[in-house]
């Protein structure tokens, strides 16, 4: 059951009135984050690559399509715009449609471009797609439907912004841009740097008059960087370039070329407009090469090309091809940029994540390319090399160096450039950088003293920030570069003049120190500290440091100013005059008024600079700081954030309610349904839907000798009314281990019929009654493994101070090793820590808010529901060990399932998965199954033997399974056999690795079977199917692979041109004829 809380409508704010001005950041992909107006957009401004895209979209576009999570902000410039009522180069309202990322996203695009009510004299006019690259999965069927229709449709360029979420944060992806591009016939174009990514936008939308076109950027970094930009296109120019252009392209070109010689004609005409050298490929570096790197990327080749022209400088035969196109591929192009002296060619390319990087048999896409490119077009012998990297790889001039001495070996001329390269002039570039926790009212004056910098003319200014909301509930770090001239830097700042750190807590999370430049200063805001504990604030590493650099070290108290005593929402405007006196005195004494007009105001910035006198004072640094303890080990700390968002940790959320109550409570919300909006249903704390089913059989496979206990168990469905399909997942609600629950109780001294109210899964605003011991079976995973967030937690309420102290070193880095050790090799879990720090010991109502929820644990069904109509079985191995102590441990889930009795009730659901029968009956099947990863095989013979026993014809069924011994893991051994006999199993390979003194795989099996393989997988179109662990993924590929070859050989004869194998077990997997369920 659960209670319906109504809510309850508070008083409305009061919204002050005040004369100072407030500066707030909008967005990120906005410049300084402020709106601008479209006709703003001319000539040498402020902008960022984002907006500049919004621009071209804008100004060229009959309706853009946008896609953008919220907090990434891809549109925000054109709703600007759209509200303001601007007007396209067309003479009208560019239309736009922001739409949510979902399955179908594309289709409201694909319906306006084909709509009988379009009006066809805009045929000709582009439409346009605003998105992140996590969105293009979901447009890939509309996309792919466009392709084909595309000489019936408007030109479209799709802008895309490279980032996507991972688990790790947010990553710069391009993979998905260049799958894409390369399996539905798109264009692809990458803007190098933001100096570019107005006129690469334009090239763009003039080449989806070709050919449906994507252009991608950087979406983390340059993509929001604010930079000036000289010579920028207003909406006009944009549009006569355009039209120019396209008039240049003759009818000839387009009716007798490919697109390759398209593609081609078009960038001359385009830098014949824009007086531009723009090249498909550009090569950057040494005029005689030995080694060579192709990019693909804005950062990746941002960075890679400085790097290179520095190293070249210094005399390395070393150089970089940029792809600026990379579909469609022209090969003659990139013969062409690529220098006759060249020996060797290394390939940056990214792929999917860190699996992909180790995996041998997965290339990186633009490897494939340049290979082909190579083989068929240089007569002279040139080395390709593939140098993998993730989408989470964040690159710095650092590691593009240590890719080039990868690549060009100890043939460097330098060993100081081995070491370090400078792609700045440092003498001419002030950098600063600004660290700060996101709800410091101080957390965006960087941004204003940016746009205050930017006010003189003959600067170049250089704003980024980057949020990390995974440490101390949100970190915002925020670089400036001050320079004379226009730079490239798509970076964080590595060598400050002036650091602000705004928390003294960050010094703890960071290695701030590494990013400062030497004989540079730091200012730390410590509030009420006395230079006597300046000392003890600041660790043994950090004041070494301090030293080592040269460092001026300020204090910054704003407690001391009586301004902000008074109200704390002055500190913002006080963080900025503290900067400004350290890195831009003249600014502080004369550059006050300017300030006021962004934020602040004239009275209140000269108050609060008298007050700063007492606020900012500097701290002498005593040699004795320069010596550390012997012994002592400085703290490996991470010296940068890990961007994961682009906004702010959003604390707007109230703490779930969760209380201890009588039972009368209950009670009342049963008898008064209506009144408390009481419903019943089965475990409503379960986001799915449910069904109770009951034991129908509990069979071991396993001898009771051996050191395994693998089962078969079996569900009698009743009446459930739970339906499942071939190949999918059973969900099983396992309970805590009653002995344990009734332990824990007594021991924590609770009361097991206390009522607990706690919120739903599903939805927090429903309140679930239960009783505690109720919710410790089936809600609070007690018996779980405790994340660092739990530590934290419980050191909040220790009231020891050994306790508190061991707890806090838990949950941060210096308890890193112990931490792991607890959790791999003793198996804590959240009922031991309580156990072990007994003075916590929160009360139930926050075990509830700090313990895990229980969560289902999904196992392949193996048995078909056409068969076996009331029951559902499973393939279960029991997890078990023993830890140090020399307690017996048990997986939750699968020891929960061994103790069930028959006609035990058990709670489950039903889970979709990937593994499915091919839709035509006679295609054959291929599967290899691994230990308990047999499971959905046996459900996918038992359905072929159905339909069979129908009277479809059905195709070869090729098993092949594997474990230790068949005597003791022979698994269904029985049914195989007897489903062989029956003429439904084709081929069966048992390999029994430890059998004989070789060890035999099933990997070995398939390979003394390709031949089978051949005809059933590739000659009549069959389907390959993998389940159990990881580990043999690439073995089991290479099998296969080695079948596409072997047959490829066949057909063409082995002068025939070369079959990329990798690529066609893409091709497979994508057509779902190559299917992994691994774990």
């Amino acid at each position: 059951m659960h209670f319906q809380q109504t809510e309850s409508a508070g008083p409305a704010a009061e919204n002050a009135s005040s004369s100072v001005k407030t500066f707030s950041e909008k967005s990120s992909t906005l410049p300084f984050g402020q709106e601008i107006n479209l006709d703003s957009i001319s000539g040498p401004t402020y902008l960022t690559a984002q907006t500049l895209v919004q621009q071209v979209a804008y100004a060229l576009s009959d309706k853009i399509f946008a896609y953008s999570a919220e907090s990434f902000d891809l549109d925000v410039a054109l709703k600007h715009w759209l509200k303001n009522g601007e007007k396209n180069a067309l003479g009208y309202q560019t239309g736009i449609s922001s739409l949510e990322t979902r399955t179908g996203a594309g289709s409201v695009a694909l319906g306006y471009i084909f709509s009988k009510d379009f009006d066809l004299n805009k045929r000709h006019i582009p439409q346009s797609i605003v998105a992140s690259s996590s969105t293009l999965h979901y447009l890939r069927n509309t996309l792919d439907q466009l392709s084909l229709l595309y000489s019936l449709a408007n030109p479209l360029v799709a802008h895309i912004a490279a980032v996507d979420y991972t688990s790790t944060g947010l990553a710069t992806d391009y993979v998905s841009s260049l799958t894409l591009a390369e399996d539905l016939g798109f264009g692809l174009v990458c803007s190098p740097n933001v100096f570019e990514t107005q006129h690469m936008s334009l090239f763009a939308t003039l080449l989806s008059s070709v050919l449906p076109t994507i252009h991608t950027y950087d979406g983390i970094s340059v993509g929001r960087e604010t930079a000036r930009l000289v010579d920028t296109l207003d909406s006009s120019r944009l549009y006569n370039s355009y039209q120019t252009v396209l008039k240049a392209v003759s009818e000839v070109d387009k009716k007798h070329s490919d697109n390759e010689g398209r593609v081609v004609r078009l960038l001359q005409a385009f830098n014949d407009e824009l007086g531009g050298d723009y090249k498909l490929f550009d090569y950057y570096g040494h005029e005689e090469p030995e080694s060579v790197l192709v990019v693909f990327g804005t950062v990746e080749a941002s960075l890679a090309v400085q790097v290179a022209n520095a190293l070249a400088k210094d005399g390395d035969r070393l150089g970089v091809i940029n792809v600026r196109v990379y579909r469609p591929f022209v090969e003659e192009a990139f013969i062409e940029a690529l220098p006759k002296s060249t020996r060797s060619v290394s390939v940056l390319g990214q792929v999917k994540d860190e699996a992909a990087v180790f995996d041998p048999a997965d290339y990186s896409r633009l490897y494939s390319d340049v290979l082909a490119a190579l083989q068929f077009s240089v007569d002279r012998n040139v080395e390709v090399t593939d140098i993998k990297y993730s989408r989470e790889q964040v690159w710095t001039p650092s590691n593009i160096l240590d890719v080039f001495q990868q690549i060009y070996g100890e043939k460097t001329q330098s060993e100081e450039v081995r070491s370090y390269v400078d792609i700045l002039d440092t003498a001419d570039v002030r950098q600063y950088s600004f660290w700060n926790l996101d709800e410091s009212p101080a957390a965006y004056a960087p941004v204003a003293l940016g746009k205050l910098l930017s006010s003189d003319s003959s600067k170049n200014v250089f704003v980024r920030n980057g949020h990390d909301n995974l440490v101390r509930g949100g970190v915002l770090r925020t670089d400036i570069r001050n320079a004379d001239y226009t730079l490239e830097a798509p970076y964080s700042v590595e060598q400050a003049d002036v650091t602000f750190v705004g928390d003294e807590t960050l010094l703890q999370e960071f290695d701030i120190l590494n990013s400062v430049k030497c004989d540079s200063s730091v200012i730390i805001r410590l509030s009420g500290a006395k230079d006597e504990d300046i000392e003890k604030k600041l660790s043994p590493a950090l004041r070494k440091t301090i030293v080592d650099k040269d460092v001026e070290l300020f204090v910054f108290d704003p407690a001391r100013s009586e301004s902000v005593a008074e109200d704390p929402t002055l500190e913002v405007y006080l963080t900025q005059l503290a900067f400004l006196k350290i890195a831009r005195e003249d600014l502080f004494t004369s550059g006050l008024a300017k300030l006021a007009a962004i934020n602040g105001s004239p009275e209140l910035l000269d108050k609060l600079a008298r007050e700063l006198e007492t606020s900012l004072r500097e701290i002498e640094v005593p040699v004795e700081w320069a010596s550390v303890e012997e012994g002592l080990q400085p703290i490996q700390l991470p010296s940068d954030v890990s961007v994961n968002s682009f906004t702010a940790f959003d604390r707007i959320e109230t703490e779930p309610p969760t209380y201890l109550k009588s039972w009368t409570v209950a009670a009342k919300g049963l008898t008064f349904k209506e009144a408390y909006g009481t419903e019943t249903r089965l475990r409503p704390d379960l986001g799915v839907k449910t069904s109770v089913v009951h034991v129908k059989e509990h069979r071991r496979l396993t001898p009771l000798t051996y050191d395994r206990n693998i089962f078969h168990i079996e569900f009698d469905l009743g009446n459930s009314g739970l339906k499942y399909a071939i190949g999918e997942a059973l969900g099983i609600h396992a309970e805590n281990d009653q002995d344990q629950v009734e332990e824990f109780i007594k021991w924590y001294g609770l009361d097991p019929e206390e009522i607990v109210e706690v919120p739903s899964r599903d939805d927090p605003d429903l309140l679930v009654n239960r009783t505690v011991y109720q919710s410790l079976i089936q809600n609070i995973d007690i018996f779980g493994q405790p994340p660092k967030r739990f530590y934290e937690s419980l050191a909040e309420l220790a009231s020891d101070v050994n306790e508190k102290k061991e707890l806090l070193t838990l949950a941060g880095p210096e308890g890193a090793t112990e931490f792991k050790r607890r959790a791999e090799v003793d198996t804590i879990t959240f009922a031991d820590i309580l156990l072990e720090f007994p003075s916590a010991h929160p009360a139930f109502h926050d075990i509830v808010r700090i313990v895990n929820p229980m969560k289902r644990r999904e196992y392949s069904i193996a048995s078909s529901q056409h068969v076996t109509p009331n029951s559902v079985s499973l393939l279960i191995v029991t997890v078990n060990w023993v830890d140090p102590k020399g307690r017996d441990r048990f997986g939750q889930a699968t020891k929960y399932l061994n103790g069930l009795k028959v006609g035990a009730p058990v709670t489950v659901s039903v889970k979709p998965s990937v593994m499915k029968l091919p839709p035509k009956t006679t295609a054959p099947i291929i599967m290899a199954g691994l230990g308990t990863g047999l499971a959905p095989f046996r459900a996918f013979v038992q359905e072929r033997a159905y339909q069979k026993q129908q009277g479809h014809e059905i195709g070869e069924v090729l098993l092949y399974m594997g474990s230790r011994h068949q005597r003791e893991e022979y698994l269904y051994g029985e049914e195989w056999e007897a489903y062989q006999d029956a003429g439904i199993i084709t081929l069966l390979g048992r390999a029994f690795s430890r059998d004989q003194p070789q060890k035999i795989y099933i990997q070995d099996r398939m390979r003394q079977t390709l031949t089978d393989i051949r005809k059933a997988y590739l000659q009549d179109q069959g389907s390959f199917y993998l389940c159990g662990p990881t580990w043999p993924v690439p073995d089991v590929t290479e099998v296969l692979q080695e079948s596409i070859e072997v047959e490829h050989h066949a057909k063409h004869g082995k002068g025939g041109k070369r079959v990329d194998s990798r690529r066609e077990i893409e091709t497979l997997k994508e057509a779902q004829r190559y299917v992994l369920e691994v774990y």
